[in-house]
């Protein structure tokens, strides 16, 4: 062989080395990261059932410390929380030693303060379990089951940003009025045997209280963030006008997306990216109605966005996520996790259905957009270290 011809011989296996070697190491990145994806989902799962018990082993903290500690600034708690269920626990029954009325916002709610000095939100039942509200898809009063139900959907869909959430019931008559600030006990009525409130809030009117099965009333408790992590309200970049007859701008103008991704904080950090999980969380759990959303203070875009009051591309572990939990095992999941909470059943059959029907349509609409965009366009890599694992 001529000496030309293995200098092109040559040339040409150094090439093929490089690009063989550039391969393996970008697929040995992905599988790597798959891998770790498919690990944190059968650590999930098989943690899942969560028993109520008031022990804390392995530590002299109250339960209201524990909590606290668990937040940093891109998860409310963590992965591995084996002292979840005495947290929940202490929140479903401690003593109740204040109440009054709830914080802003539209619909009702009150503030409780519980043995321990822990503040806590709690959501009155509005519902039956298979009332179905009609109208718009944002109509009618906040469900305290979905709460429930939305705390766990947060720990099966790996987001950790939806705040602790139990059911509880309360006796109006001995455990909320004896502690109730005069703002509060002014709401307080009685409809029939059934002791009743409507509280303070936009839409609360005393023609519309929260009634109680006699003085026992089903409801859902909140805990509430710690004071040094105050919460900043942005609005939602994809919000609704809630005005008959008027769109907002991403109704209508095909631009708009692009000039979202170049304005502050949406053109840096991960922003963005939780905008698009929220949407896949909410469609599961039938929210069309976030028109705001919260973060901590000051993080110049680099905290999660607060699930509350619970573009074009997608995380790569969220389309990891979505995969595992197809083919019922989202439903099952979620009733093994809402299985020992104290309002059990927490959702009827047909919304868990429901919920197994929406994550096939998203999935549906994500291979839709790769197929169109490919995957490099839609699905994006961003596994954040956090502080806590630093």
């Amino acid at each position: 062989m001529k000496l030309k011809q293995r200098v092109v011989l040559l040339a040409i296996l150094l090439v093929i080395f490089i690009f063989t070697k550039v391969f393996l190491i970008d697929n040995s990145d992905s599988s790597a990261a798959n891998r770790e994806d498919q690990h944190s989902f059968q650590r999930m799962m098989d943690k899942l059932k969560i028993e109520l018990n008031p022990n804390l082993e392995h530590t002299l903290q109250s339960p209201w410390e524990i909590a606290a500690q668990w937040v940093v600034p891109r998860e409310v708690y963590p992965e591995d929380t084996p002292e979840l269920g005495a947290i929940l626990h202490a929140m479903a029954t401690k003593k109740i030693i204040k109440a009054d009325v709830g914080y802003k916002g539209t619909q009702l709610k009150a503030l409780l303060v519980l043995e321990g000095g822990q503040k806590v939100v709690f959501k009155p039942k509005r519902y039956s379990r298979s009332y179905v509200v009609e109208g718009e898809p944002y109509a009618g009063y906040d469900r305290h089951n979905a709460e429930v139900s939305a705390f766990h959907l947060d720990r099966i869909l790996g987001l950790r940003r939806a705040p602790v959430v139990v059911g509880r019931y309360v006796n109006l008559h001995t455990e909320i009025k004896p502690v109730a600030s005069e703002q509060l006990l002014s709401t307080f009525l009685t409809q029939g045997n059934n002791s009743c409130f409507y509280g303070k809030c936009y839409y609360c009117r005393e023609s519309e209280p929260a009634c109680a099965d006699g003085h026992i009333m089903e409801g859902s408790v909140i805990l509430w963030l710690p004071d040094i992590w105050p919460l900043q309200k942005h609005r939602h970049p994809w919000g609704r006008t809630y005005r008959e007859g008027k769109l907002a701008r991403w109704e209508y103008d095909e631009s708009y997306c692009d000039a979202v991704k170049k304005t502050p904080p949406y053109d840096s950090g991960p922003r963005l990216l939780d905008i698009i999980d929220t949407a896949i969380f909410d469609y599961l759990i039938g929210n069309a109605d976030r028109h705001h959303y919260e973060s901590f203070q000051d993080d110049g875009g680099a905290s999660m966005l607060i699930l509350l009051d619970n573009a074009k591309s997608i995380r790569v572990s969220t389309w990891n996520r979505l995969n595992y939990l197809k083919n019922g095992v989202l439903s099952t999941a979620m009733r093994t996790a809402m299985s020992h909470d104290p309002i059990n059943p927490v959702l009827t059959d047909a919304h868990l259905d429901a919920m197994d029907r929406r994550l096939m349509a998203i999935i549906a609409t994500i291979k839709q957009c790769i197929e169109q965009f490919g995957t490099d366009s839609v699905l994006v890599e961003d596994r954040m270290k956090l502080s806590h694992l630093k």
